[in-house]
């Protein structure tokens, strides 16, 4: 079958990397992805996350789209309850006149954090129950029609920056049928409601006038190296990470330690977290991405190259576009 191939960029700061490293890595992905033939490169709004470099979304994507020249780039996503969709409709139309054709919105009604940040980002902890009429709101100020009268998003107004609906659960699947916009599943840290999900988008789904069919993103893991044993270690690593990120606030766990956290019930909650992995040499992390694509029906697949460093990150993107892409 042929794939359509994305990339979320989690924008990760590795062990010892700084963030201008991490930064510089991401540019170099995302001209990675462009010669490979990827469609589309996604950044995700996270805050008060120290190995995540991606919180000024916006700002990171227009860097890479000064640094590269046709390829997709956009929000995957942006937490629209810690915004104004006006601000968010600037921001965005500002994107999409500089370069356009290029820009996606993908949207999304998590805080991207925890509670204290909430606070600091002045967030109403009830933002979220206004989600879907921000989003029609955010519509009309990209649109020709804005819905507050008298107030318009310059720039913004006729860009019709395409709007992605991002999500975990059945609330993001019918909001996104309603409003007849593409969906974008988070399976790769979020398995549990997928085919729930997507069968209930695509029965449920009204035809806009963005798009006239449903079309589905599903977000799966890959670790792509030149041999499995690489790949495995890899993934190693890139667990341990994990178990330093969601336990290690205050303590640096060595290898062992997260060996051991791993193998625990918490542990468990990780490995569940990225059920959908696709790990291995490429000609077997694309037989598994074939299969992902049938069991997730999924119109597109967007792939989080989980492989730590910046080195062996590029190394999974570059293997799996030759097995995939070429």
């Amino acid at each position: 079958m042929t794939l359509t191939l994305s990339i979320l960029d989690l924008a990760t700061i590795g062990p010892g990397q700084s963030v201008k490293e991490s930064l510089d890595g991401s540019v170099e992905l995302a001209r990675l992805a462009e010669r490979a033939g990827y469609r589309r490169v996604w950044y995700a709004e996270h805050h008060n996350m120290a190995s995540i470099a991606s919180s000024a979304t916006s700002v990171l994507i227009a860097h890479i789209a000064a640094h590269t020249e046709s390829i997709r780039l956009g929000a995957g996503g942006v937490m629209l309850p810690n915004h104004s969709p006006l601000t968010i409709a600037e921001q965005f139309g500002t994107l999409e006149t500089l370069h356009p054709g290029r820009i996606d919105l993908g949207l999304g009604r998590a805080p991207g954090s925890d509670q204290n940040t909430m606070r600091a980002l002045r967030r109403d902890p009830m933002a979220a129950d206004t989600f879907p009429q921000d989003v029609q709101e955010l519509q009309g100020f990209l649109g020709e029609k804005t819905l507050i009268p008298g107030v318009e998003a310059t720039p913004g107004k006729g860009t019709r920056v395409p709007l992605y609906i991002l999500g975990s659960s059945l609330f993001g699947a019918k909001l996104a049928a309603a409003l007849g916009l593409p969906y974008a599943f988070a399976s790769h840290f979020a398995p549990a409601a997928l085919q729930d999900a997507v069968r209930i988008y695509r029965e449920q789904f009204k035809p806009s006038a963005q798009l006239a069919e449903p079309y589905v993103i599903a977000g799966v893991n890959v670790v792509a190296a030149d041999s499995n044993q690489i790949a495995q270690d890899l993934l190693r690593d890139s667990l341990r990470q994990r178990v330093q990120t969601f336990f290690g606030k205050d303590h640096v766990f060595t290898p062992e330690e997260a060996d051991m956290v791993l193998d625990s019930p918490q542990g468990h909650h990780l490995r569940e977290m990225v059920r959908y992995s696709a790990v291995g040499e490429p000609a077997a992390v694309l037989e598994y991405l074939e299969g992902f694509a049938r069991h997730a029906d999924a119109d597109e697949l967007i792939v989080a190259h989980q492989a730590p460093g910046t080195e062996a990150k590029l190394r999974s993107a570059e293997l799996l576009g030759q097995a995939a892409l070429v």
